[in-house]
């Protein structure tokens, strides 16, 4: 691939024209707002000036509502050798351009499974897919060609290729996405209004939770109406499963002592299921979830205390496999979890005393 054209320069698009432009791909940008792409071009995404002619790869990073409608426009103008789209839904924008009666041969539906919780090009990096699944969704007329672009799109960008049917897309992604989005925000929705008291009480548990409810509204209006059913779906089995938990809530105030073993058991069910829910969810770069010992640290808010703690940990040879930070209210403090390999972590907790920090238990 020599040349790209990226329509669309907010979080996903100019995060592709910059990993692109960075591997020595030429790319001209275009958005409907021009001072985005603009911003974008500034960042060393790309140049706004127009290609001469058709580019290898047309990458349309546009909301679901407008993928169709943008991809016809690029397609009839023959603005590339291939065209691709980015966006969340799959199934909806297919049959939007199989309905137009375009030829779809030189298309091919592709989702990184890949975000933040901002937007926009200021947001944007060049190495948002790295690790991450690359869903593609090629149809039985998808040209090789075409294909063998996405694939080497996905390749630059050091994303992980996945095929999948675009319906069981749809699907999956109304799991393992749409759904989260939407129970994180209704979980944030009841802060709202709370005493200020109890929101003075927030910790690690509701940050994790309440997290990617700080995502733009209008966007996930725009993703949840290209793909309301399978979200729907989802929601119903939450919905019961919320139902049988508020009975079994109830269950343990009553004065009955058979009702108070059924409402235990059935806390106790839905906990079980949470739990084996939870481990299959990939680990580390994609493999199986390991089990991790975790080094709590108490730390200063004071600039290069991280960085002072990551390099002792190195120096005790250890590798930090995740982290996470709990700030305490009210402080300039806070608890770093260290995440190692069990056998890692008596030997940096000792290490770390050594070196003078405090080890919470």
């Amino acid at each position: 691939m020599r040349t790209a054209l990226v329509i669309g320069t907010g979080l996903i698009g100019t995060s592709a024209a910059l990993t692109l432009a960075g591997r020595g791909v030429a790319v001209h940008l275009v958005d409907h707002d021009p001072a985005r792409a603009r911003t974008a071009a500034a960042l060393g995404a790309g140049t706004e000036e127009p290609p001469d002619g058709p580019v290898d790869l047309a990458i349309v990073a546009v909301p679901p509502a407008h993928t169709a409608t943008t991809l016809a426009a690029a397609m009839r103008a023959g603005s590339a050798r291939g065209y691709l789209d980015v966006a969340s839904v799959k199934g909806g924008p297919r049959r939007e351009l199989e309905a137009l009666g375009l030829d779809l041969t030189a298309y091919i539906g592709t989702h990184p499974m890949a975000g933040k919780e901002s937007s926009g090009p200021l947001a944007a990096t060049a190495d948002l897919f790295e690790g991450r699944p690359w869903v593609l969704t090629p149809m039985a007329g998808t040209d090789t060609e075409v294909l063998n672009l996405a694939l080497e799109l996905v390749a630059l960008c050091r994303a992980v290729p996945v095929v999948m049917d675009a319906d069981a897309h749809d699907r999956a992604v109304a799991l393992v996405s749409h759904t989260p989005q939407l129970i994180s925000s209704m979980v944030a929705a009841r802060l709202q209004d709370a005493d200020e008291a109890a929101v003075r009480l927030c910790g690690q548990g509701i940050r994790d939770v309440t997290r990617i409810a700080a995502s733009d509204p209008r966007m996930w209006v725009e993703i949840l109406t290209a793909n309301p059913g399978p979200v729907a779906d989802v929601l119903a089995g939450v919905a019961a499963d919320l139902g049988e938990t508020v009975e079994a809530l109830r269950a343990l105030q009553s004065a009955d002592e058979a009702k108070r073993r059924g409402g235990t058991k059935g806390i106790e069910d839905v906990l079980r299921r949470g739990n084996a829910g939870r481990v299959r969810v990939p680990g580390k770069h994609g493999a199986a979830p390991a089990s991790y010992e975790t080094v709590a640290v108490l730390i200063s808010d004071r600039p290069g205390e991280l960085a002072r703690i990551f390099a002792d940990a190195g120096s005790a040879g250890v590798n930090i496999e995740d982290v996470r930070i709990e700030h305490a209210t009210g402080q300039e403090a806070g608890l770093v979890q260290l995440m190692v390999e069990p056998a890692a972590a008596p030997v940096l907790s000792a290490a770390l005393r050594e070196r003078g920090w405090s080890i919470r238990r």
